[in-house]
């Protein structure tokens, strides 16, 4: 068995950026974002990457980087289907879109069975972070262990040029355990503060240098019967708007801290978050990648 697992969401298509910018070249060697998450991953202590995908984008995500990464770290695939439901749920409408982040993780409770890693396959997150969840997973928690963590990224180091962007805002106690994640759908980056857009037409200010949930987690296999109780919960519930409602992840375990089941410890990270949320972000990424590589962070050639 693995000592820790990195688990890779790339099962949705990026309605705002209009392609799979999962496949997006960012290196000098046409490597993807999802390249660096890894070499970072493995140069951490992580020994296995299971990536979430469709099904029906097996061939070509192997093609791209699955059969690349697969000579240096053990590599399995789990598939988002939208038919695997908890037993007993019914789809509420029917639609081609996953059903959420939750729905994504719940989809690994056959595979994964060590404490492991989440991380999105299209955002780019930095060696330190992994180091801190890789050591806390390893260190602290095991295959049955309701401390789970989350790496916590500043705020003004998470936010685009280009657009709006949505994070989760965290509130910590004086342990540094989260104590809620406020999901903000639409950040605006300002000079000295970001502006918050609500949906019910109102703004809210928020400190630049608030911790912000990226969806790096770090939990165990304790989870899942959670996420199939919230599982559950969403597929027998009514919604708004049907063909857009997800189960999320933060979500989720925000109500795994809310009922006293699992505590998460925030792990504070300085790295800057960086990813392709619009295509006016790509020649931003690229050249943050190309300055990583002139300052040592990363090889050239990164898998030689």
């Amino acid at each position: 068995m693995a000592k820790a697992s990195l688990v890779i969401m790339a099962g949705g298509m990026a309605s705002r950026y209009g392609s799979l910018k999962q496949l997006e070249k960012f290196g000098p060697n046409d490597e993807l974002l999802v390249d660096y998450s890894i070499f970072d991953a493995k140069r951490a202590g992580f020994d296995r990457v299971v990536f979430i995908i469709k099904e029906e984008n097996l061939a070509v995500f192997k093609e791209n980087v699955g059969d690349r990464v697969s000579k240096h770290i053990q590599v399995d695939y789990v598939f988002q289907g939208i038919n695997d439901l908890p037993e007993g749920s019914t789809k509420f409408i029917e639609r081609e879109k996953p059903w959420g982040t939750s729905h994504a993780i719940w989809c690994c409770r056959d595979v994964v069975k060590e404490p492991f890693a989440v991380i999105n396959a299209d955002d780019y997150y930095g060696p330190e972070a992994f180091k801190l969840v890789y050591d806390f997973l390893t260190e602290t928690a095991d295959a049955k262990d309701v401390n789970f963590c989350l790496a916590g990224y500043v705020l003004k180091n998470t936010l685009s040029d280009s657009g709006t962007v949505s994070r989760g805002v965290c509130q910590v106690d004086e342990n540094n355990n989260l104590t809620s994640i406020k999901e903000h759908k639409k950040i605006e980056k300002g000079r000295c503060r970001a502006t918050s857009y609500l949906e019910d037409g109102t703004t809210e200010k928020l400190v630049l240098s608030s911790p912000v949930s990226m969806n790096f987690f770090g939990l165990t296999p304790a989870i899942f019967p959670r996420l199939d109780n919230d599982l559950k919960e969403f597929f027998a519930s009514e919604h708004p708007v049907p063909e857009k409602a997800e189960c999320l992840l933060p979500e989720s375990v925000g109500k795994c801290i809310d009922d006293g089941y699992a505590s998460v410890k925030v792990l504070s990270t300085n790295e800057r978050w960086f990813g392709v949320t619009y295509k006016e972000d790509k020649p931003m990424v690229k050249a943050a990648i190309e300055k990583l590589i002139k300052t040592k962070v990363y090889p050239e050639k990164l898998w030689d």
